[in-house]
């Protein structure tokens, strides 16, 4: 079964991008989704965090403070290192579980990720489709978005691969700072390829 990885930086629109080829009947797994699975409250790896970071990193009903915990490891390179050594390993498990093909019957799954190639997911992935836009339309996306200040949403996209590094290593690019008709071409043609390629 072939995988197909789809990333960007964050404000680049992967979500508006996954949905048009969910609209073609492609399935996908969030990388995203299953870093927030991992942390739901009574999993080994909240329990973690709690004990690292302390009890004001749950929110009054015991869940994860994820506002709060953006802001301590994004300000402290050390943290967010502890953080990345704990999670990623159990998210990449997670998604291996949630990629084998017994899981669906379409001719190939995404797998979305922002960090696909900082993780090395991509090894999980037949081929990767980056979703770019210009960095100063990624900061005024996510600032809007996520009513981040601009400092933490550059501290956030500084955390990321760089634009340049990201779209070199992309197989496919598909330019989401067009209007939304020329987009939904752009993942339509794709979807075509990749079904000549690999289906």
């Amino acid at each position: 079964m072939t995988i197909v990885g789809l990333t960007g930086g964050i404000g680049s629109g992967k979500s508006t991008v996954v949905r048009m080829f969910g609209d073609l009947g492609i399935h996908w797994v969030d990388a995203d989704d299953v870093a927030r699975e991992v942390v739901e409250p009574g999993t080994p790896a909240l329990k973690a965090i709690a004990e690292h970071f302390g009890p004001d990193i749950l929110t009054g009903d015991g869940a994860l403070d994820r506002a709060q915990l953006r802001k301590i490891v994004f300000e402290t390179p050390e943290e967010r290192a502890w953080l990345e050594a704990l999670l990623h390993p159990v998210i990449r498990e997670e998604l291996v579980r949630q990629l084998t093909p017994d899981n669906y019957t379409q001719p190939y799954t995404l797998l979305v990720s922002p960090l696909l190639f900082e993780t090395n997911q991509h090894q999980l992935v037949d081929r990767a489709i980056v979703v770019d836009v210009p960095v100063e339309v990624q900061i005024d996306r996510t600032m809007s978005r996520d009513t981040n200040s601009r400092d933490q949403v550059e501290r956030i996209i500084a955390a990321q691969m760089p634009r340049e590094e990201r779209l070199a290593r992309a197989d496919a690019i598909i330019d989401n700072n067009r209007p939304i008709d020329d987009v939904e071409r752009q993942v339509r043609d794709l979807h075509k390829r990749i079904l000549v390629d690999f289906v």
